[in-house]
């Protein structure tokens, strides 16, 4: 479709709504609402979770931390386990369903399964973790596990009721429960227990965490109850649905155990070989993950987004959306990368205080890794929305033996150094195929002109910087600037007429979400670009 400009009676130029500008603004508007949500959301769950880290970490032995460590990340991935790859088939399922009695019966069937599942789970674990602490030699691994069994069993349960909404294209149940409520009832547990005579022990913080995910379940039930029926009337199911969604599923089960493998592998292999090292490197793991948050909460939304988008047959919306928010989410990641990579020191020491500054080597080895998948853009969640899910288990095993055989190779020998050099390996290697399948299948891909210029001229400059002088900043220029870095982003935007029609697009989603026109934004527009903007 054309896109194209006109004069109205007033004079002022306006967007000619062709039907794909009309697709591309509502997806952008959608995927604009439900990403900055999810980034407030997930920006408060770092928060929340590093204050909980820090009163753990204040109150228990490093031996103890490291045990709750290893064995939360045990209890993570076997909860992505229990959630058989129904998260991202029941989101992009619903909004490609043709009837509410399609829907109905693969919501109810989802959750049942769902249930059962992390039933199952949760009293495996219960009964295995003592026998698992034993053979690992670290009994408190063994106590942590029997606590953890209550939170695996509810985080199956309430991420799947946040994937029901997911399909909706409704983000508040992960973005207020799981990521805000859930978390911030872990501190106030803390807190309490602070304030006690004994301190935080480590049981109590184990019954903390157990008690948190316990209640987070609770509130996602009420949610769905009150919810759900307003999105999806009571009445009959199709019989053929629910099958047709599990044998979609599939793949996409196997592609969540590798995914969870491959997120998590190299800090279980850490663990069988130094125990103790588990927390330092988690420390370092957790910033570096930080620069996919932004990246990550799009593709959230971006996935029942192009499923809609796909649906009706526009690919051009999805390459259009697709490089638009790709481009914007690495605004967000870019100034992370260049302080922890390039001061990473100095950034440790902020977040964690002096008794962390020694892990240099580690961040600065997955800042990379993260970064290139942010730059990747949102492939894995394009892919299951195009219906490529056998591709998506394929690049899933592929990093997933990347990451394990990585770390039972480098880590005997280099410790957390070697288990970042496998994370860092699988992360790019599962965007980087994700990326090229896109581009070579459908042409989609986030590398124009107008998003490569302004990372060089951004990123290339502030590198020099910092990696020649090196400088011992004081601890509260950092976030300064790290604003300065994404300022810089936007003035070369600008300067370089680095916009797009996408771009054009997302300033009138915005001036919607806030209600008001931006008339600076658009006077500058103006001046530099007098034709109205850059062609397209």
């Amino acid at each position: 479709m054309a896109f194209y400009r006109s004069k109205p009676p007033g004079g002022q130029e306006r967007d000619v709504d062709s039907p794909s500008t009309v697709r591309i603004r509502e997806g952008l508007s959608t995927v604009t609402r439900g990403t900055l949500f999810l980034l407030v959301a997930t920006l408060l769950f770092v928060l929340f979770n590093f204050i909980a880290r820090v009163i753990i970490v204040r109150s228990i032995s490093p031996d103890e931390w490291s045990a709750f460590s290893w064995s939360l990340t045990l209890a993570g991935f076997l909860a992505a386990f229990g959630t058989l790859g129904l998260p991202n088939a029941i989101a992009r399922s619903l909004p490609f369903a043709s009837s509410d009695s399609e829907r109905r019966s693969m919501v109810r069937g989802t959750l049942l399964l769902g249930a059962a599942a992390g039933g199952v789970l949760a009293v495996t674990l219960y009964i295995a973790g003592p026998w698992i602490g034993a053979r690992l030699g670290q009994p408190d691994i063994g106590v942590a596990l029997l606590f953890l069994a209550v939170a695996v069993a509810s985080l199956i349960v309430s991420n799947l009721i946040a994937s029901v909404f997911q399909g909706y294209e409704d983000v508040t149940p992960n973005a207020l429960l799981l990521q805000i409520l859930t978390p911030l009832l872990f501190v106030i547990f803390l807190f309490v227990a602070l304030v006690q005579p004994g301190g935080v022990t480590f049981r109590e913080a184990l019954l903390a965490y157990a008690a948190s995910s316990a209640l987070g379940l609770g509130l996602a039930i009420g949610y769905l109850a009150f919810r759900l029926p307003r999105r999806l009337p009571a009445g009959p199911g199709a019989p053929r649905a629910f099958p047709t969604l599990l044998v979609f599923a599939g793949p996409l089960f196997v592609a969540s155990i590798l995914s969870s493998l491959t997120g998590n592998g190299d800090t279980l292999v850490l663990g069988l070989f130094f125990p103790t090292a588990v927390g330092t490197y988690s420390a370092s793991l957790t910033l570096a993950r930080l620069l996919q948050v932004g990246i990550g909460a799009a593709g959230y939304i971006f996935l029942p987004v192009t499923t809609r988008l796909f649906r009706s047959g526009d690919t051009d919306s999805i390459r259009v959306t697709y490089a638009t928010v790709t481009k914007w989410m690495v605004l967000f990641s870019l100034p992370l990368f260049v302080l922890f990579f390039f001061l990473p020191s100095r950034s440790l020491g902020f977040v964690y205080g002096s008794n962390y500054t020694g892990i240099i080597a580690p961040l600065q080895i997955t800042v990379v890794g993260a970064f290139a998948s942010t730059l990747f853009g949102p492939g894995s969640a394009t892919q299951v929305a195009l219906g490529q899910t056998r591709l998506v288990a394929i690049n899933s095993a592929a990093a997933a033996v990347v990451d394990v055989g990585l770390s039972f190779w480098l880590v005997p020998h280099y410790g957390p150094v070697g288990s970042a050099l496998a994370w860092a390996s699988a992360a790019v290697l599962a965007s980087g195929l994700s990326l090229v399948e896109l581009a070579f299948l459908s042409g989609i891909h986030p590398f124009r002109a107008h998003s490569l210029v302004p990372l060089a001229l951004t990123g290339v400059p502030f590198g020099l910087l910092l990696g020649i002088l090196h400088p011992a900043l004081p601890y509260w220029t950092l976030p300064v600037l790290g604003l300065g870095v994404a300022g810089l982003f936007i003035l070369i935007v600008i300067a370089t007429r680095s916009v797009d029609r996408g771009d054009r697009l997302l300033l009138d989603v915005v001036e919607r979400l806030l209600g008001r026109p931006l008339p600076l934004v658009r006077r500058v527009g103006r001046l530099f670009f007098r034709d109205g903007g850059p062609p397209t």
